[in-house]
């Protein structure tokens, strides 16, 4: 089975950037998309080969939201955290497999001079956690999507220059490391633990993505017992139409 997550960055610019090819040639069987900032309305999307589409839009137009593309249907669909904490932003869509939980989350960014950190930081990681947690209870987790954080030194090309940008702050690396040690595994890592200049967003300014100046944003974190499973995790910098990449996980 072959998972794709990708931050399309607007669905509607990015069907003009050749959407509906790639996600052709990425011959996937799920599609995560994150940052989609539209209704499946306005989007207009033809995609015969998945008739099971999942899509949160936000309650803002033209903003965040969410999607989740299936060739087959699944068990269950819900969207957004329940109870643990209210998702106006289309942030999450949740669909239930046989053998797992699949999670496409769109991470709240902080913002340039971090004026939504404390959100990020305090409320929304924490609630986000304690959602994966409690689905956990009932079979494995594979969660997908922009995660919003350069874990560590290696996951960004300029780290010194960037300690208190959004994405890169003390709180936000803390935060996902919580996700690890709560029983998760950044499946990238896992396979690449010393793998450098493999980045997932690139700036549009400043030719960053010729030069590979980059962020590694995008993830795919797995429940620890089910990484067995894990056949592959790459990051596909090749495919183009996005200032994100997508990310593709292959289980067994």
């Amino acid at each position: 089975m072959r998972i794709v997550s990708w931050n399309v960055n607007g669905i509607r610019a990015s069907i003009k950037k050749d959407f509906i090819g790639s996600v052709r040639k990425l011959d996937a069987d799920l599609i995560c998309l994150q940052e989609i900032k539209a209704t499946e309305a306005k989007a207009k999307l033809d995609l015969p080969d998945y008739p099971f589409q999942y899509w949160n839009p936000a309650d803002k137009a033209g903003y965040s939201g969410t999607a989740v593309f299936c060739r087959e249907e699944p068990l269950s669909v819900s969207f957004g955290l329940g109870e643990h904490i209210e998702d106006r932003e289309g942030r999450v869509v949740t669909v239930e497999l046989a053998d797992f939980f699949l999670v496409n989350v769109y991470t709240p960014n902080s913002g340039r001079g971090l004026p939504r950190l404390a959100y990020r930081t305090q409320e929304w990681d924490p609630a986000f956690r304690r959602y994966l947690k409690a689905l956990e209870q009932t079979k494995p987790v594979i969660c997908c999507g922009d995660l919003n954080v350069a874990h560590a030194e290696i996951d960004i090309a300029r780290p010194t220059r960037n300690r208190r940008s959004a994405g890169f702050t003390d709180e936000e690396r803390q935060n996902f490391t919580g996700i690890l040690d709560a029983g998760f595994v950044d499946t990238f890592r896992h396979f690449f633990p010393d793998a450098t200049k493999r980045y997932s967003w690139w700036s549009y300014m400043g030719g960053a993505r010729a030069r590979n100046v980059g962020w590694r944003l995008d993830y795919f974190v797995v429940t620890a017992s089910f990484i067995s499973r894990v056949e592959s995790s790459e990051i596909l910098s090749e495919v183009l139409g996005s200032d994100h990449c997508p990310v593709m996980l292959v289980v067994s």
